[in-house]
């Protein structure tokens, strides 16, 4: 992945994805806020929260490595990126209790996991209510995916690390997995319309297919970005406690006679002659 993203291509997409993430995550509030792998990618940098960490799967820091231990080789964790993880775990079973997240990014997690039904439903474990979920990832439905399938011996874009060859997920497929999870798509937005070039010079002139292509063939992108949100059907909301409480101690009682009488705290109850009034 990181040679890959060193190419042309991969500025390309890279770029394309940090500003979608920037803008999803802008204005999502809480106080704990997770990245699940891709550490060349700062999906959490516009992101205000307190608490924002990264996570790594053991799988992918010993991809490439001929240690298959269970001990981290030393400098492994330097050597992925700048930026040094502060979780390493598997994606489908986080350390983390059940709601207790509330912001969690999955760039291209899903499509490089073992098990990604796994990794989404301990995503939506995780999350709080209203909690957001920000996916992206490569769409099988454009002109990358489409060269990926017709020429299947030379592959062209990266490799998971526990396969051959990386498992796109279509943003339909998702859709109908978050779904299941009571995950609500609430923004999905394609980019990255231009041919796979190798020369950055070749990106530059052909600019004009992303504007092109935002508007007449929109779902044909190469990479999306999808915003879900965590519905807990049934929630009661709690209502501000500073309305005061309405008393019924000293209000009026009228009979059917049109006989008004009045009883409050601490005073003595009505005679039985007023009490016949009243009935």
């Amino acid at each position: 992945m990181q040679h890959w993203l060193q190419a042309p291509a991969g500025q390309y997409v890279l770029a394309w994805e940090q500003a979608q993430l920037d803008a999803a995550v802008a204005n999502a509030f809480g106080f704990h806020a997770l990245q699940l792998g891709f550490p060349e990618l700062d999906g959490l940098r516009a992101n205000r929260m307190a608490h924002r960490w990264l996570a790594v799967s053991q799988l992918s820091l010993q991809a490439g490595v001929s240690d298959r231990s269970d001990r981290i080789p030393e400098g492994i964790l330097e050597r992925m990126s700048e930026r040094i993880p502060d979780v390493v775990t598997d994606f489908a079973a986080l350390p983390f209790p059940a709601n207790s997240l509330d912001l969690v990014i999955l760039p291209h997690t899903l499509e490089r996991a073992t098990d990604p039904h796994g990794v989404l439903r301990e995503v939506a474990r995780v999350l709080v209510p209203e909690g957001v979920a920000v996916l992206t990832g490569f769409n099988p439905v454009s002109l990358w995916g489409l060269r990926e399938a017709r020429v299947p011996r030379r592959r062209w874009l990266p490799r998971a690390p526990s396969a051959e060859v990386m498992e796109f997920i279509g943003s339909l497929r998702l859709r109908d997995w978050l779904g299941l999870l009571s995950l609500e798509v609430r923004a999905e937005h394609f980019g990255c319309y231009r041919p796979m070039c190798s020369s950055m010079s070749w990106l530059r002139r052909l600019a004009w297919m992303d504007r092109a292509g935002e508007r007449w063939w929109p779902i044909l992108g190469a990479v999306y970005c999808l915003v879900a949100v965590k519905r807990v059907r049934g929630m009661t909301l709690l209502q501000p406690g500073w309305k005061p409480a309405v008393s019924l101690v000293g209000a009026r009682a009228v009979s059917r006679n049109g006989v008004r009488a009045v009883q409050t705290a601490g005073r003595e109850p009505c005679s039985q002659e007023s009490q016949g009034m009243i009935r």
